[in-house]
Formats: structure tokens, C-alpha cells, sequence
């Protein structure tokens, strides 16, 4: 399912924006879902992952431009469309890693067209995202930015680079199959994204930070190989 965010101060604009994402998904066989947002701040205090926010610009502060500062500053990945009025802010977009820029009213081709871009990145790298159940929230989370995965009981806790554990429930057999060749199980409990580790010492997967993880003496040498292979194809 694609979660979209619209964040826009007008009502009416964002039932225009509603709409039109109504009309265009209705074409498709995609399960999605749509918040609405009165301000940046609103949308910032959100705990959930969207795939596309649609962002005004100008609006009480944060405007749409600091929100998408703050939002990039947590390491957020949506892909941000701004919609506003104002045609001399396109270049300012681009150091917040911009999709796209709409101009109000809404020009249903121009729409379509940014949708049917949107739609096809977010297809291309949902290989490199696993995406998670948390109770009711959905969460989408970058293979990139994680260390490695644990399984304690009924729980799989995924170790982020930031620090950040994300627990849920899962099988690690399962994740093993939806995550892609980076990730080696050098443990029954354990899977590990071989982009991070440095090396393997007393039956320990040495990992950023001084971390280590256990790997069972009959994969060691498996690991070697894995690691090998996986320097030879120059990562993922």
C-alpha cells in the first residue's frame, strides 16, 4: 500500500489535491491511503512513513520548505512534490531533494504526469525498502540503514545505523526472504548486512561502533565467502 500525505493550510486546495489523487489511483489496482494536514507542524508531529507528500509552500511557520528541512533532517525519504504559486521558488526546492514542483490551480495532465514518475520510482527501489507492521502503522524501513536483524521470541528487531531498534512481529525466515543478497545469516538468530561488517574475530561479526554479533562456527567460514563475494560485486 502507498500512504500519501497532503500538508496545505487551504481546505479547498487540499481537497483539489484529494481529488485528483482520487481520480488518478482509481486507475490503478493499488491499495493506497491519504492524510490531510492543516500545517508543518501537524505533518512533523506524525509518527507515520509516506511514500509521496504533496507540500505547500506557503504556509504559517514552519512553511513547506522548513518542514521538508525538518522532515530531511530525520533521515525521511518520502518523495516531496511542492505544490504553491509562487514560480521563483523552483530553484530553491532542489537542495531538499525535490520530486517534483506544482504550480495552484492544479493542471490535471501536469498531475498525472508527476503521479505516473512517482509511481514508477517508488516501484524501482521498493526493492531496497522492507516494510514493516507495527500493530496498526505501517512502516517502511531502507535496507541501507540497517545493521542487522535479531529474532528474540515471537519479535524480530531490526538495528538501525542511528542507533535506532525497531521491534515487530515476524519470523526471520521471513525477513531473510524479503531482504535482498547484502543481508548473510551468520546465526540462527541473526542477520547481518554485510555492507557494515569489518571483519570476524572469536565467533563475532565485527560490526561499526564496536558493536559484534554472534555467527555460529559452521558459517563462519560461509561469512568469509559471503564477504568475498559481496566486495567483488561492489556492494548493493
Amino acid at each position: 500500500m502507498i500512504k500519501f500525505a497532503i500538508c496545505d493550510d487551504e481546505p479547498q486546495m487540499a481537497q483539489d489535491i484529494a481529488d485528483q489523487l482520487a481520480s488518478y489511483m482509481k486507475e490503478t489496482d493499488i491499495d493506497y491511503s491519504v492524510d490531510c494536514f492543516p500545517s508543518g507542524y501537524a505533518l512533523l508531529k506524525s509518527s507515520d512513513e509516506f511514500g509521496v507528500i504533496f507540500l505547500d509552500i506557503q504556509m504559517e511557520r514552519p512553511d513547506g520548505m522548513e518542514t521538508a528541512r525538518l522532515l530531511r533532517q530525520r533521515d525521511n525519504h518520502s518523495l516531496l512534490v511542492f505544490v504553491t504559486v509562487l514560480k521563483d521558488r523552483v530553484f530553491d526546492v532542489f537542495p531538499l531533494e525535490a520530486f517534483d514542483y506544482l504550480l495552484k490551480p492544479l493542471d490535471r495532465d501536469r498531475f498525472r504526469r508527476t503521479m505516473d514518475r512517482a509511481l514508477r520510482w517508488l516501484e524501482r527501489d521498493a526493492a531496497k525498502n522492507l516494510v514493516i507492521q507495527r500493530g496498526s502503522d505501517c512502516q517502511v524501513v531502507l535496507l541501507s540503514d540497517i545493521l542487522y536483524c535479531e529474532v528474540l521470541g515471537r519479535k524480530v528487531y531490526l538495528h538501525k545505523k542511528d542507533g535506532i531498534v525497531l521491534d515487530y512481529y515476524d519470523r526471520l525466515e521471513d525477513v531473510e526472504q524479503r531482504v535482498d543478497s547484502r543481508f548473510f545469516k551468520c546465526h540462527r538468530s541473526y542477520l547481518v548486512n554485510l555492507d557494515y561488517v569489518s571483519g570476524c574475530q572469536e565467533g563475532q561479526v565485527l560490526l561499526p561502533q564496536g558493536k559484534r554479533i554472534p555467527v555460529s562456527r559452521l558459517r563462519e567460514r560461509e561469512l568469509t565467502q559471503a564477504l568475498l563475494r559481496h566486495m567483488k560485486e561492489g556492494g548493493v
